[in-house]
């Protein structure tokens, strides 16, 4: 897929980013698709190559990472080092490996960590091509990206595969160091197929949002079926951190307008967007979309503004408290934070605000992932103190405001009936029962 756009000056080439970076530069480089390949193909080249004394105890700041680099690797980690701010299947196992650094934080907040690394940062992004106004758009992305424009110097690599957004993430060709072309195609994420037990948790799910709502979910089989189990409502707003698929048919059958939103009213809102080239497509020049920097986008203060929020976000096992480990497996970091948190303290100050986290009742092997305890080394992202309803497809057990007696009946009753008796064994021996 191919969108054209004009262009009114002559870019540079990949390799003269490099002029740009000095010993100590903090690179900043967008999530998933808003990677600049070719740039940093270049940059990873310098270091291969050894002989530059610009790449010199370089740091690449980076969430969710969708392309393996050698350096991930550690194989040059005195000029150049990733840093992770949330973990993708490419740099996973090399944090475990330990050649990958993590930071964990809230979505929102990555902004400002990255700024205060130093005053020394350069962006580098992926873009749309510069429009007859000579403004380039970042595209999918806006996330931590944007919150840099008029802070940092950025080069581009613009691709004609990268649709032209709107919101806040669109830079002058004046505030730019410099740009190149490549005709790299943009990585396609497929919707996940739901299962029957998907079927199951997104009805327990639609049937509690109200019409008017504005809802946050995110990426996967659950948040699929969700979409899909919301083709009744009507005026429903989107303000969330991730735009996929699921949002086109919805936004097609005017399901989502926007018009009882108080934010951005009659505009869809995300800070990143990943997917298939349908959805790039619907991307490219829709003015009913908008994406807007994260530290905006996932503000919980922010969201607390929308009346009737509602936050989707998925767990890997919840504790008799309601603590919900998402990030961890077994005490191993699986991913980060993210934004679960952001937006869950958001629909917790909504009026009439709503928080759903939801998971299957067993894991593939038939473990129950509503436990007594969580593991050893697993980490709360959302806390007992913030939870409202955790969903499986056995039922909604309702927390914010109950006692811990009243949380453990509710999450043994929509745990597999085959590990009920063994969850209130364990109850009876905590006393929580």
């Amino acid at each position: 897929m191919s969108f054209r756009h004009d262009a009114s000056s002559a870019p540079n080439v990949a390799a003269d980013v490099v002029a740009h970076i000095r010993p100590g530069t903090q690179l900043i480089v967008p999530l998933a698709n808003g990677e600049p390949v070719e740039v940093l193909d270049a940059i990873e080249a310098a270091a291969i190559a050894g002989d530059d004394p610009r790449i010199d105890a370089v740091r690449v700041h980076q969430m969710h990472a969708i392309h393996e680099r050698r350096y991930f690797a550690g194989e040059f980690p005195d000029r150049l080092k990733h840093i992770s701010y949330f973990l993708s299947h490419i740099t996973r196992p090399h944090f475990a490996n330990g050649t990958v650094g993590l930071i964990p934080a809230h979505f929102s907040e990555v902004y400002g960590l990255m700024r205060g690394r130093g005053d020394d940062a350069l962006v580098v992004a992926a873009a749309s091509p510069p429009d007859r106004h000579g403004y380039f758009s970042l595209g999918v992305s806006a996330d931590y990206t944007a919150s840099f424009i008029g802070r940092a110097p950025f080069f581009l690599e613009v691709t004609d595969a990268m649709p032209r957004t709107f919101g806040r993430n669109q830079i002058h060709m004046s505030q730019v160091a410099g740009w190149c072309r490549s005709d790299r195609p943009l990585v396609e994420v497929e919707p996940k197929a739901p299962s029957d037990v998907d079927a199951k948790i997104a009805a327990l799910v639609a049937e509690r949002i109200a019409d008017g709502a504005t809802i946050q979910t995110g990426i996967g089989a659950i948040p699929n079926a969700i979409m899909a189990a919301l083709t009744d409502h009507r005026d429903l707003g989107i303000h969330t951190e991730l735009l996929s698929d699921g949002v086109i048919d919805l936004m097609e059958a005017g399901v989502v307008n926007g018009v009882k939103k108080r934010l951005n009213r009659t505009k869809t809102v995300g800070t990143f967007a990943l997917g298939t080239a349908r959805l790039h497509e619907f991307l490219h020049e829709n003015t009913a979309i908008e994406l807007h920097a994260v530290r905006y986008v996932n503000d919980p203060r922010i969201i607390a503004n929308e009346t009737n929020f509602v936050s989707i976000n998925a767990t890997l096992s919840v504790d008799f408290l309601g603590q919900c480990a998402s990030e961890t497996i077994d005490g191993h970091y699986y991913s980060s934070s993210g934004g679960q948190n952001d937006f869950a303290r958001g629909a917790m100050y909504s009026e009439g605000g709503q928080g759903f986290v939801v998971l299957h009742s067993t894991t593939s092997s038939g473990s129950s992932r509503i436990v007594p305890r969580l593991a050893a080394g697993d980490v709360v992202t959302t806390p007992k103190n913030t939870v409202d309803k955790i969903v499986t497809e056995y039922g909604v057990a309702e927390l914010r405001g109950k006692s811990v007696r009243e949380r453990t009946r509710a999450l043994i009753d929509i745990a597999h009936p085959d590990h009920r008796d063994a969850l209130m064994t364990e109850a009876h021996a905590m006393n929580f029962v």
